[in-house]
This record gives C-alpha cells, sequence and structure tokens, in this order.
C-alpha cells in the first residue's frame, strides 16, 4: 500500500508538472488550407497558434510557381490568428514543395490540406523534425490513415484534462477485472460521441463541454477523497458507469479537436477510424506507462505521511477546479 501510494504521488506530480508547462508553452497545431477555386487557383486558410497574445512566428512557403492574388486578411477566433487569401499557381502545386518557416522552433504541428476541384484531396501533417513536403497528388488510403493515427495520439497524450481523468480512474480502480470495464466504458462513450458529433448527427457547444470536462476531474477528485474518509461514492461503487457517463463529455472534446482540421471528403470513415484508434492507442499509452511506474517502485519501501498521500489528489482537484472557473468565465465573458 505505501508503494502504491508513493507511485500516485510521483505520477500525479510528474503530470500535474506537465499540465503547469502546458498551460504556459503548448499551443494548438497549426491548420492550413488550399482549396482549388479556378484552374491553379486557391483559397489559402491560414490558422495561426497564438501564445499569451502573440502569433506564432510560422510563415507557409509554396512552389515558386505561386504568386498572392489577393491581400490577406485577418482576424482573431479562439487563441488562434486566422488568416485568408487567394494564390494563383501558375503551373499547380503538384511536383511543387510547401513548408512551413518557423516550424523548426516550436513545440508544435501543423496540419496541411489540399482541395483540388476534381474532388481529390491531400492531407499532410508538418512536425518541427519535418517541415515540408512535395505535393504529389490526392493522398492515398495509407497516408490518410497514418496522418490520422498520429492525430489521434497527439490529441490524447497532449490533452492532459483527458489524461487526469483517466489517473484519476486509475487511483479510485484497483481490481484488474473492474479496471479493464472501466476503461473499456470510457472507450466505448467517447467512441460513441466523437463519431455522432463530427458526422453531424449530434452537436454540443464546445466551450461549456470543455468546462464539465474540467468539472468532470473535480468530481473525481471529491470522489477519491470521499472514499478515503470512509465515505465510498458511486463511483466507488459503479466505476465503468461513471466512465460511460463522463466519456460522452469527453468524446465531444475530441470531436472538437478534430474538427478544426476537418476530415478528407473521399475517405471519412477511414479518417475517423484511424483518429479514434490513435485515441485509443495515446490512453492505451498513458495507462502503460502508469503500471510500469507502479512496478518499478515496488522494489523501494517508502513511507509516506497521511498528508503527503492526499497531496496528489488535492492537487488534481485544485487545477481541475482552476479549469473549471476558467472556462466558464471564458463563455460567460
Amino acid at each position: 500500500m505505501r508503494i502504491r501510494c508513493a507511485t500516485r504521488i510521483i505520477v500525479a506530480a510528474a503530470l500535474l508538472w506537465s499540465a503547469i508547462a502546458v498551460q504556459a508553452h503548448e499551443v494548438r497545431p497549426g491548420y492550413l488550407q488550399l482549396r482549388e477555386v479556378a484552374p491553379a487557383t486557391f483559397a489559402v486558410l491560414w490558422k495561426v497558434p497564438m501564445r499569451s497574445g502573440a502569433r506564432l512566428s510560422l510563415t507557409p512557403r509554396f512552389p515558386s510557381s505561386c504568386r498572392q492574388k489577393t491581400p490577406p486578411s485577418s482576424r482573431n477566433a479562439a487563441g488562434s490568428m486566422i488568416e485568408r487569401w487567394t494564390l494563383a499557381c501558375g503551373e499547380g502545386l503538384s511536383g511543387g514543395v510547401i513548408s512551413i518557416d518557423g516550424l523548426a522552433h516550436t513545440l508544435t504541428d501543423v496540419l496541411v490540406r489540399i482541395e483540388w476541384r476534381d474532388g481529390g484531396t491531400l492531407t499532410q501533417r508538418l512536425t518541427p523534425g519535418s517541415a515540408s513536403f512535395a505535393v504529389t497528388g490526392a493522398a492515398s488510403l495509407w497516408q490518410i490513415a497514418t496522418t490520422y493515427l498520429g492525430l489521434g495520439v497527439e490529441h490524447i497524450l497532449l490533452g492532459i484534462d483527458h489524461l487526469l481523468f483517466v489517473l484519476a480512474l486509475l487511483i479510485i480502480v484497483r481490481a484488474w477485472r473492474t479496471l479493464v470495464a472501466t476503461i473499456t466504458a470510457f472507450t466505448v462513450a467517447h467512441s460513441i460521441t466523437l463519431a455522432a458529433a463530427t458526422l453531424g448527427y449530434v452537436h454540443a457547444p464546445q466551450q461549456p463541454v470543455e468546462a464539465v470536462i474540467a468539472l468532470s476531474i473535480l468530481f473525481l477528485a471529491t470522489e477519491i477523497m470521499h472514499n478515503r474518509e470512509g465515505r465510498p461514492g458511486l463511483t466507488q461503487r459503479r466505476p465503468w458507469l461513471i466512465a460511460f457517463v463522463f466519456g460522452l463529455l469527453h468524446g465531444f472534446g475530441f470531436a472538437g479537436a478534430l474538427s478544426e482540421v476537418g476530415l478528407p471528403e473521399h475517405a471519412i470513415p477511414l479518417a475517423l477510424l484511424f483518429f479514434n484508434v490513435g485515441v485509443e492507442v495515446g490512453q492505451l499509452l498513458f495507462v502503460a506507462a502508469v503500471i510500469a511506474l507502479h512496478r518499478a517502485w515496488t522494489h523501494l519501501d517508502l513511507r509516506t505521511t497521511r498528508w503527503v498521500q492526499a497531496l496528489p489528489v488535492y492537487a488534481i482537484g485544485g487545477v481541475a477546479a482552476y479549469w473549471t472557473i476558467e472556462r466558464v468565465a471564458g463563455f460567460w465573458a
């Protein structure tokens, strides 16, 4: 039991430190869309992440045959700068190189999406280590699958609120069979709303959803403390039920992230499937990391006081309370 508590402290402290770092430094991915509106003429949408009110120094570069046809217009929207203009490429885009200047000096990614008039699309994910690519025509099914798989993994591993929710479930659930049922219920639930919201069958305002997601973490932190005080709540008795209910809300959060980059029209089911698979892979990697840390500490005999054991839970609850207030204030402002 002492080892188990020590493990929780180490894992929770590391995640909370990551949450603080993310709040200060991490930004959402950029998005570059080129939609062919006339032969070799493209409407450009460039969504640049912002940090602390300042636009990141990222600039898209196009093939040498491309020239600006209209001056860019810009506006601020949800922590990003959105710019639009028209690009005329006399020789088209195929065979040319698109790159993002400044991306190598950041921690973010840029998703590039090209839509041709004949219905063909190309989606490419650029990273700090690979900030350019050659346009080769419509994306293959394999390229779509790998791109959206990577986006899913990245989203869950950078989504500290989702990870804190899973961590709180791991603290509450102790039996392996119950843990499997709980994680499965969470997976099934957020898969349902992710698919339904992305395909347009249901809709929920993103800002209230994000606030309730933070509130779900605060709820679990409260349940943990009640359980330790000998007052087990519904989560202790039916963790799979709580995981399923709140998993539906987390699915809307995943759908909001996916809607920012869109889906290829000719392969929506494939892209949606592999984004969801990526989310599951990232979630399982996190659970495996927690379990591995627990096993690594089994050779240590660490004694902790009662207040030290409660510190991670109070920290999780404190961060969740801050997020709840911040997000509620955001959509009420």
